[in-house]
């Protein structure tokens, strides 16, 4: 058995577990010290690479805004015009994946050894996994991305001048047909909410719970490549592996915290008059940064925890408020017709080859993708870490099935109930908005308006919050090699380093910076991402031969 101290605060195995026998120590790299009071412990060379790439990245986009537009915007391009099918089979491969070992008897693997026990209650649990995993993209995509589905499914389809299509619309569109609309609209919106993106943390957060847990290795992604690389993730192509982690982790982040800030602000400015813009923006995130710092300090449990479970109830009393006061009836049968036409839509949707709907597949699909890999170190080691005691059958059906049916009757909630108000009331205000207003339109022509709103505002910031305090949490224990506790102050220095990433790419060219970055970084880690489901099935052949 591996040695609880030698862990650094990461329990070892209870009962029969698979654990793998290695000469390195967790931290035996790492460089300590202390400034003053001010107290480090990083791991060599991962944590310096990523510091001065990013620091770097900051400076040169603040210093040379125009220029680093331009290169994001063609980073953009390249990537979704050359390696959408890669992203798109690559998801597709992971739902699968995720799906079998449900149905396998890897299923009935414990994670912990065979007498774990779980950590966490399933309220908190589910409450952390919501508030950490897709929060702001809820709030900020809730109302539009149905919207904007229906709009261009009922519009017609367009060529351009080098033959391929120009228009917005999924699949062939349904031109003038308004039921048809509504229904290949809401297929769009949940295939990029429902299994897909679940399967992708769910994969990242069993190969780390696994390889820890049960494994006795660090808590960092090299860790989940040992059945690959051997002795060999404690070298270079360790290292490699934990930095492109960062940066996808960094990025990610700094993309949902420019979107949420763009929410904010247009929120703020429907109620109280607050002008939109950069400067606003910039004191949002900042602002928003250092509250959470404070739950940074609090720690995991007295910060993340409870935000997440405050913001899971005012999110919850949002939503039960918005189907009582709207179209109830409609939105009720909404919810099936919806399920039921993403189900039918499925197959279409995900196939990565030949794509007529160019725009859709590789402008929507192919950046989600991105940007839940992207994600997926933050949210995998983030569930991983909340997840010590479940089954793997437990832990899939939790992490991959049930958040999804819940995104399932958000996007209906909020969906449905703008979508009512173009179809019956012929209420456009939604429709033709701005992205991050079109929530407060459509919470506008509801009852207590001016209430709903400012929830929605909170919800914004909370997750916000959350987001950058678990994230700085993740990257802090890959960059200190594994330790889960490592000093606070390099949690501060991350949670402060992902609010300056997040400006720097607005001010260097907006939202369109932040899905370059993202996309980009994202891509490098698909390849991460699939070499892992081969070490998760070797980790559970050991882990099921020893526990038989």
């Amino acid at each position: 058995m591996v040695d609880e101290t030698t862990n650094q605060g990461i329990p070892e195995p209870d009962g029969a577990s698979d654990v793998i026998e290695t000469d390195y120590e967790i931290g035996q790299d790492n460089i300590d010290g202390s400034f003053g009071r001010l107290y480090f412990d990083i791991h060599n060379p991962v944590f310096a690479v990523s510091a001065v790439a990013i620091i770097a990245f900051v400076f040169y986009t603040l210093a040379l805004p125009e220029q680093a537009s331009g290169a994001f915007s063609a980073m953009f391009d390249f990537t979704t015009k050359n390696f959408d099918w890669f992203l798109i089979g690559a998801a597709d491969l992971v739902v699968i994946f995720a799906l079998l070992l449900i149905v396998t008897p890897f299923g009935s693997v414990r994670l912990g050894g065979v007498d774990a026990a779980p950590d966490y209650t399933y309220l908190g649990w589910f409450a952390m996994l919501f508030a950490a995993g897709m929060g702001i993209g809820l709030m900020f995509y809730g109302v539009s991305e149905p919207l904007t589905h229906f709009s261009t499914s009922f519009g017609e389809t367009a060529i351009g001048e080098d033959g391929l299509r120009t228009d917005w619309a999924p699949l062939g569109a349904a031109t003038g047909d308004e039921p048809g609309s509504v229904r290949l609209g809401m297929a769009a919106t949940i295939y990029h909410w429902a299994l897909h993106p679940w399967a992708i943390y769910a994969t990242v957060a069993l190969a780390l719970a696994l390889f820890t847990y049960n494994k006795g290795l660090p808590l960092t992604i090299r860790s989940a490549f040992y059945p690959l690389l051997g002795e060999r993730i404690w070298g270079w192509p360790g290292h490699v592996i934990d930095i492109i982690a960062v940066f996808a982790t960094l990025f990610g982040l700094a993309t949902s915290l420019g979107f949420g800030a763009t929410q904010a602000n247009a929120g703020l400015n429907e109620l109280f008059g607050i002008p939109i813009g950069n400067t606003t923006e910039v004191i949002l995130i900042t602002a928003i940064t250092a509250v959470a710092l404070v739950s940074v300090v609090r720690g995991l449990d007295g910060g993340v925890k409870v935000l997440s479970e405050v913001n899971m109830g005012l999110a919850g009393l949002l939503a039960l408020f918005t189907l009582l006061v709207g179209p109830t009836a409609f939105l009720l049968s909404f919810f099936w017709d919806s399920l039921k036409a993403y189900v039918e839509y499925l197959p279409a949707l995900s196939n990565p080859f030949g794509r007529e709907d160019i725009n859709y597949s590789q402008g929507w699909t192919a950046f989600y993708w991105a940007w839940w890999i992207s994600w997926s170190p933050f949210v995998g080691m983030f569930i991983a870490r909340v997840s010590r005691g479940r089954t793997v059958r437990e832990f899939i059906i939790c992490v991959l099935l049930i958040p999804s049916m819940v995104c399932v009757v958000w996007m209906s909630i909020f969906g449905g109930t703008a979508i009512n108000q173009v179809l019956t009331d012929g209420f456009t205000g939604a429709q033709d908005a701005e992205l991050p207003r079109q929530l407060f339109q459509m919470l506008g022509q509801l009852p207590l308006a001016s209430i709903t709103s400012f929830i929605g505002i909170v919800l914004v910031i909370v997750f916000f919050v959350t987001s950058s305090d678990s994230g700085s949490l993740v990257i802090d224990t890959i960059t200190a090699g594994g330790k889960i506790d490592a000093p606070l102050p390099q949690r501060v220095f991350w949670c402060i380093f992902e609010g300056a990433v997040a400006i720097a790419l607005l001010l260097g060219g907006g939202l369109a910076a932040l899905q370059s970055m993202v996309i980009s970084t994202g891509l490098l880690f698909t390849l991460v991402l699939l070499l892992m489901c081969f070490c998760i099935f070797r980790g559970l052949q050991s882990e099921r031969a020893e526990t038989r």
